[in-house]
């Protein structure tokens, strides 16, 4: 049994459209089961188990981890990220759980100039000191994100702090696909593994591109790291911690110059989605 939490999240829930591949049961966790989980129906996908699961709730995961033998740990980055996470790690640790496919984050280290990064850091500390057999995937910015540009692109710009500096993304499909290669093949399982897609690409030319996609006029507006912040909290209505991690990771983007990695290839012997592929699959999310 492969225990997957956070299956409504982005990662999950792409883990949930690999599992033909898992070969295993699966059960998928949610705070809301009442609510349908997307792409867990399926002629032709073998069924899966929905649970009622919430980390602050350790009733809960004793409950959902019962004769379980692997893992999937994805959560939402938060400032409690590490007191949740590392909970869910005791828990599944006493429960008999033998291998967990954490989800991390570029740049994890203790001296990390990301305060997210430093908590996966800590986390992944913790997940070292369990003795559990444990696979870290460290994946970059997701395309899926990118949709979240949107409403900015039907006004005609992009905005960062970024300038020309290229960052690296990756199709969270490519995610689940990888997390479940290390959930099944024990040549993959127990290393720690950075996933971008095939190229590295700055805000001015993903609004070069926006601009043929959509016919449309899209500009890149680079902003300071003040600015953007503000922005973020007052314009896009993120919370404070959120505008300083978005504000963060674009910063780490000019001090450490992203490249694509292989890992996606080397893995599963196929290519990494493109990030013109995933814009022209969602064009109709960025035309006015």
């Amino acid at each position: 049994m492969i225990v997957v939490m956070g299956a409504t999240g982005a990662t999950g829930n792409a883990l949930l459209h690999s599992r033909l591949t898992l070969g295993t049961p699966v059960r998928a966790l949610t705070r809301t089961p009442h609510r349908p989980i997307p792409g867990i129906t399926g002629a032709h996908q073998p069924p899966v188990e929905v649970q009622y699961a919430d980390a602050t709730d350790p009733h809960s995961l004793r409950t959902a981890f019962k004769g379980a033998s692997q893992l999937f740990l994805a959560m939402a980055n938060s400032p409690a990220q590490v007191e949740l996470e590392t909970r869910v790690i005791d828990i599944a640790a006493h429960a008999g759980i033998g291998h967990i496919v954490k989800i991390s984050a570029p740049a994890a280290e203790p001296d990390s100039p990301v305060i997210i990064s430093r908590g996966h850091h800590a986390i992944e500390e913790h997940l070292r000191a369990s003795g559990l057999t444990h696979t870290i995937l460290r994946p970059y910015a997701f395309t899926q994100n990118l949709l979240r540009l949107a409403p900015a692109v039907a006004q005609g710009i992009i905005l960062g702090t970024t300038g020309d500096a290229p960052c690296n993304y990756i199709d969270c499909r490519d995610i689940g696909d990888v997390a479940a290669a290390a959930l099944t093949r024990p040549d993959i399982a127990g290393g720690t593994y950075t996933l971008t897609g095939p190229e590295a690409v700055s805000y001015p030319t993903l609004a070069s591109r926006l601009t043929t996609l959509t016919g449309n006029q899209i500009r890149y507006v680079n902003l300071t790291p003040d600015e953007l912040r503000d922005n973020l909290i007052h314009n896009a209505h993120m919370p404070t911690w959120l505008a300083d991690h978005v504000t963060e990771i674009q910063q780490l983007a000019i001090t450490r110059p992203e490249t694509p990695t292989t890992t996606v290839i080397d893995i599963l012997g196929r290519p990494p989605r493109t990030l013109d592929a995933f814009l022209h699959e969602h064009h109709a999310h960025f035309r006015r």
